[in-house]
């Protein structure tokens, strides 16, 4: 039997980032460059006003003060993208500028309004301001050559401004994996439709699709099949063509129905026994022609779950370019988990946070059918193989799955 620990080293040797592709801006979000981003322009292009005011030379208002202004001869008006090259400021004049406008020839400092009197011709003046006050000169941010955005940086909004700011519509990325879900089983039907007796509803892959759009990869395909180990292989065939990996759930335990396992057992797939609760079964192997990662999880939904947190994200993350990172914290628990010897438990649990640090109760229901009580837990708790009992107060290993450190409000 594997270590959790080992059946995931085992997944990630065998995996490697995605062929790049360059993608406009605005469809990079989240993924990771993979070549060096050279500014193709300074920032900011040309010296600009930094402020509403007027562009005037220093040397004409070194004496300016409340009680003594200067007044100027106001010769135009230059608003953000107008044309700066229309006037040249020369001794005693002035021109009304806008923030980001240009800043015209001759000027060398920029005004604020409100130390003038607002003039439209002339213009009074109660602030001496030196060279280059409230003026972004050229290239002052980033100048053009200059790498701004390093190779396998995790493109977020902020990396988006600063490709747009310096020239560049598009990035050289690793693409967001194609991954089809795939359920099995001659019980499932599709949600909202009627069952029949020994019928339940398919929950598993909608939650694993939503589990891989949330995680920054494409749902190419979610579906389910029956218990037919030749419906299952036709499926297969048909999806490696267009897909980057594939993930099933159910059929890859003992029973007499298991068809993942049944069918793929010498496909490609290696089904093994991993020590851990929930999740023991999992397979993992490459299929057909262009050798597609198959990641074969268990049919319980909570199973199914835990099996996607532990084995297939680092996995998804790592054909993506990514550090596989988990919010990761300590915390000290409410009341009391057994836990079977040998195995790693993952439980789940409500951790709420106060000044004293994290609280984590464990939900009632850790049977890997509680979809209820799947759906109450923010966190999962980390239960060493070695350990069968945590008490209250004990400090145990906690990962957030949620953004906030509690639950939702009114959750109980």
């Amino acid at each position: 039997m594997r270590s959790v620990a080992e059946h995931r080293d085992a997944i990630l040797a065998a995996l490697g980032p995605l062929p790049t592709i360059t993608l406009p801006l605005d469809a990079c979000l989240g993924l990771v460059t993979v070549a060096d981003v050279v500014a193709a322009v300074d920032l900011p292009g040309f010296d600009n006003s930094a402020m509403d005011g007027y562009a005037v030379r220093s040397a004409d208002v070194s004496g300016a003060s409340e009680a003594d202004p200067v007044v100027l001869d106001v010769v135009g008006e230059v608003a953000a993208g107008g044309d700066a090259a229309a006037y040249e400021v020369v001794a005693g004049q002035a021109v009304r500028i806008m923030t980001g406008a240009m800043l015209p020839a001759g000027a060398d400092a920029v005004v604020m309004v409100e130390r003038t009197d607002g003039g439209l011709e002339r213009v009074a003046i109660s602030e001496a301001v030196p060279a280059g006050r409230s003026v972004r000169p050229r290239g002052e941010d980033v100048r053009a050559g200059s790498v701004v955005i390093p190779a396998g940086t995790l493109v977020n909004p902020r990396v988006i401004a600063l490709a747009a700011s310096t020239g560049h519509g598009s990035l050289e990325v690793l693409p967001r994996p194609r991954v089809a879900v795939l359920s099995t089983g001659d019980e499932l039907v599709a949600p909202g439709q009627p069952l029949r007796p020994g019928q339940i509803h398919e929950s598993n892959a909608p939650m694993l699709a939503a589990c891989l759009t949330e995680l920054g990869a494409e749902v190419a395909e979610c579906g389910s099949v029956s218990d037919e180990p030749g419906e299952l292989i036709g499926t297969l065939d048909e999806l490696v063509a267009r897909c980057d990996a594939i993930v099933t759930t159910g059929g890859v335990s003992m029973g007499a129905y298991d068809v993942v396992k049944e069918a793929l057992h010498d496909r490609g797939v290696e089904f093994v026994q991993v020590a851990m609760q929930p999740g023991k079964p999992q397979g993992f192997g490459r299929y057909g022609s262009r050798a597609v990662p198959v990641f074969a999880l268990p049919g319980n939904p909570v199973s199914a779950f835990v099996s996607f947190e532990m084995f297939v994200a680092p996995a998804l993350d790592v054909m993506m370019g990514r550090t596989h990172e988990r919010r990761v914290v300590r915390g000290v628990m409410g009341h009391e988990l057994s836990s079977p010897a040998g195995r790693t438990q993952i439980a789940r649990a409500v951790t709420t946070r106060d000044q004293d640090g994290y609280l984590v109760d464990p939900v009632v229901g850790q049977g890997s059918h509680f979809v209820h009580d799947l759906v109450r837990a923010n966190s999962l708790v980390i239960v060493p193989a070695q350990t069968t009992t945590l008490a209250a107060g004990d400090e145990v290993e906690v990962w957030l799955l949620d953004s906030g450190g509690g639950p939702a409000r009114g959750a109980r």
